[in-house]
Formats: structure tokens, C-alpha cells, sequence
């Protein structure tokens, strides 16, 4: 192995399915290689929806980055920060913490949520961008339950138990399932003192059918599968302003809810871009060329859903999906690899699904179009083998089929964070 010093230096930001199939990939023989994160851990964004509706653990869809890193990344570094600016001519990343010098830069940072200038609404809706936004949603929802509960009052239970889903995308169609689930199957279980009609989950999109990016027979049969799970579905309606009481869509109809779960859009992250400019496309996407270069800097790349391709099969980009991510990591390894930059990437689309509750769910994969339980059978498998660890793909294969046969989960906990130690105020004045 070359000493540091004639190593070049690779900077990676973002430890998702791009950066960290990138960093699997790299030479390290070659490269002195550095993956900065703002979290310690990589996480998999299609079960966010499990650990909001107390399906799965968070840390069964979490892996940390140096234990990954030391056994199929060895020779590369970690660095926890968030990246708070990028100098392009003196090629530096700044996070809170320390300033990191590339001679190669590769962004792989993902998106973020997308409010379409509506900076209100990020301090009154819940979304599902990453661990946390899941675990701050699924206390929310245990929390009304029980505050439900014990609520005397009509109009106020009304308030607490609704629910209204905005974005009829996979996450949207996901999240309004699970929820939808338990309004079916576990209020009446656990919770004896509320009526599963008490319950109410909408689902609002602003086209005319769900799921856009799947087939017509897919999204027909999300419909159909919402309704079996006694959720409501509003098409061709856009969400006009919420107040954090009601929401008011454009048709002038109002809503009463407090839980707003926010997936209608997406946008890429933003850093601070000094020394220089990365040119932003649609949906905030870094505008990269066909291999993965961002245009104008030649030592800048770009992959995964930060990453803006206009090509003649894709004219609005390459789709944000994780196998998206994975095919353009291992390219632009293999590039870097081979000092090669003039072959294209190419995507292989190997399908899209989306499950809508148990037994449920939709796939279209190539000229195959599967719903029901074979669709739900392909999901869980796909999903099962793409966790990082034996330990992950057993712990959530175990929670599955308990799920499946009991109805019965023992992840409905609500743990609220404290800086306190579990001590009344009593006990310290009496110890």
C-alpha cells in the first residue's frame, strides 16, 4: 500500500446506499479514503415507516459505520459531522467540527424534505427522512393513543386521533397503511377504550392516482388496499396551508388534525458552495454528466438522489431509488478504479414495490406485475437481504413473522427522551 502521502484523497459525503457502496467499492490501495456523516450509523430508509407504526426497532434497520467500515472497508476512515460548507478552489469540507482537504470529492449526501417554500410547516408536520423523524412520529401516534384514552372529551379525542398523510408516494402509501392497520387490528386489542371508528387516517394526493412512478394497475390496487384498511383517500387535491389545528387543502375543505406526516417531497441538501459553483437542477439536484461528474469541476461527483442525469431514457433524471444509488456507486468506483472517465452510466431498473399492510402490497418488476401476497412475499424478501448484518436480517425476520401470526408486537413503547436522571425532585431533597 502507497503511503498517505501519495495517496490521493477521497472525501464522501453521506453514508447512505451511494456513499456507502462507494467506499466498498474504492481502491484503498490507491485512495485515502474519508466518509463524513452526520450520524454514526447507516440506516434504511424504506422501514422508516416500520419504526413510526411500531412495527421494528430502530436499531434493527441501523448498522454503524465503523463496524461496517472494518469489515468490508478497511483502510478507511470515518468522521462524524454535519457539512456546512464546500470550497471548491481551495478543495476543503467544512463541518462543525474540523476542515477536511480532497483531491477527490464525492457527494452522496441524499435529500432532504421539500415544504415548496413553506418554511411553517417544518415546525408543525412529522416526516420520515431518517431515524430520528421515525422515532419522533411513532411517539407521537402511541402518545394520542393513550392520551385518547383517557380523554373525556368528544372534540378533543376527534383531534387526537386523526391522521393525515400528505404525498401518495411509497412512503405516503406505506406510512397511511401501517396506520391504517392499527386502527383495524390493534385498537380494538389494546386500547378497549377507544372505537376503531374514532379513528381516522387520510391519505391526500395531488394527482389523480397514487404511486405515479408505478403501473396504473399498481396504484389501482394501492387504492383498493387502503380502503380494506379503513383509510380514507383524497386524489386530485393539493394541500393549501396547515396551522397546526386544521388543514385547509386549495378546494377551500378543512380538516381538523394535529398529526400532519409530511411525504410529499423531496429536494437535495443543500451545503454552503464557496470558490466556485455546483449547478442545481430540478428538485435541487447536483447536474452531474453521464458518468457521474459534476459539470464544470472535474474533480466533483455526484450519486444517489443527490444526483441530476438528463438522459434520453430518463429525461427528469435518473429514479431516486436505492438501487439507483448502488448501480451509480459501483460505477463511479470502478471509474476512479481504472482512471477511466469515458464510459456512461447506464441503469438497470430491476423493478419498483411498495407494501400497503399485511398480506398487501405492489410490485412492478419489468413486464411482471404482482399485488396481494406474492407482491407483499417479493417485498419482504428484497427489503429482508438488503439490511447490512446477520444480525438485522435475523431480528427482523423474527419480528415479521411474530407480527404475522400473533398481531402482537412488543415495540409499542413510548420513551421520551430526558437529561434527567429517573429521580423525583422528592427523592433528591430527601436522599
Amino acid at each position: 500500500m502507497k503511503p498517505d502521502s501519495q495517496r490521493k484523497r477521497i472525501v464522501v459525503i453521506g453514508g447512505g446506499f451511494a456513499g456507502l457502496n462507494f467506499i466498498k467499492q474504492i481502491d484503498r490501495r490507491r485512495y485515502d479514503v474519508t466518509l463524513i456523516d452526520r450520524n454514526n450509523f447507516h440506516s434504511f430508509p424504506p422501514l422508516f415507516y416500520q419504526v413510526a407504526s411500531s412495527g421494528l426497532d430502530p436499531a434493527s434497520i441501523s448498522f454503524p459505520f465503523r463496524r461496517e467500515i472494518a469489515k468490508r472497508a478497511r483502510g478507511a476512515r470515518f468522521h462524524m459531522g454535519d457539512v456546512r460548507s464546500i470550497n471548491l478552489e481551495r478543495r476543503e469540507v467544512k463541518t462543525q467540527y474540523e476542515t477536511l482537504h480532497y483531491d477527490k470529492l464525492v457527494i452522496a449526501a441524499g435529500t432532504t424534505n421539500n415544504f415548496f417554500g413553506d418554511d411553517t410547516l417544518q415546525k408543525r408536520v412529522y416526516t420520515l427522512k431518517s431515524t430520528a423523524e421515525a422515532i419522533r412520529l411513532r411517539n407521537e401516534i402511541l402518545d394520542r393513543l393513550e392520551r385518547a384514552s383517557v380523554c373525556s372529551s368528544p372534540e378533543i379525542k376527534r383531534r387526537l386521533l386523526s391522521f393525515v398523510v400528505i404525498g401518495g408516494g411509497p412512503t405516503g402509501v406505506e406510512i397511511a397503511g401501517a396506520i391504517g392497520e392499527m386502527k383495524r387490528d390493534i385498537i380494538k386489542r389494546e386500547y378497549p377504550d377507544l372505537d376503531a371508528d374514532e379513528v381516522s387516517v387520510l391519505l391526500v394526493e395531488g394527482s389523480d392516482r397514487l404511486l405515479r412512478t408505478m403501473s396504473k394497475e399498481a396504484s389501482a390496487n394501492a387504492l383498493s388496499s387502503l380502503a380494506a384498511l379503513m383509510v380514507d383517500v383524497k386524489l386530485n387535491t393539493l394541500m393549501k396551508t396547515f396551522d397546526g389545528r386544521t388543514v385547509t387543502f386549495a378546494d377551500g375543505t378543512e380538516v381538523e388534525s394535529e398529526t400532519v406526516v409530511w411525504t410529499a417531497g423531496i429536494t437535495g441538501c443543500g451545503f454552503e458552495v464557496t470558490g466556485g459553483e455546483l449547478e442545481r437542477g430540478p428538485g435541487g439536484r447536483i447536474v452531474t454528466l453521464p458518468n457521474c461528474r459534476a459539470k464544470s469541476h472535474n474533480e466533483v461527483f455526484a450519486i444517489g438522489d443527490i444526483s441530476f442525469t438528463e438522459t434520453e431514457a430518463y429525461p427528469h433524471g435518473f429514479p431516486q431509488l436505492a438501487q439507483t444509488a448502488i448501480q451509480q456507486a459501483r460505477f463511479l468506483a470502478r471509474e476512479l478504479n481504472d482512471d477511466r472517465y469515458d464510459r456512461e452510466f447506464t441503469y438497470d431498473d430491476k423493478g419498483s414495490m411498495a407494501t400497503i399492510g399485511r398480506n398487501r402490497a405492489v410490485a412492478d418488476l419489468g413486464k411482471m406485475r404482482l399485488h396481494g401476497f406474492m407482491a407483499w412475499l417479493a417485498w419482504m424478501f428484497v427489503h429482508l437481504i438488503s439490511l447490512l448484518g446477520m444480525r438485522n436480517k435475523l431480528t427482523v425476520l423474527i419480528n415479521w413473522i411474530w407480527a404475522y401470526f400473533t398481531h402482537n408486537t412488543s415495540l409499542r413503547l413510548l420513551i421520551h427522551t430526558t437529561k434527567y436522571p429517573l429521580r423525583s425532585r422528592w427523592d433528591e431533597k430527601n436522599s
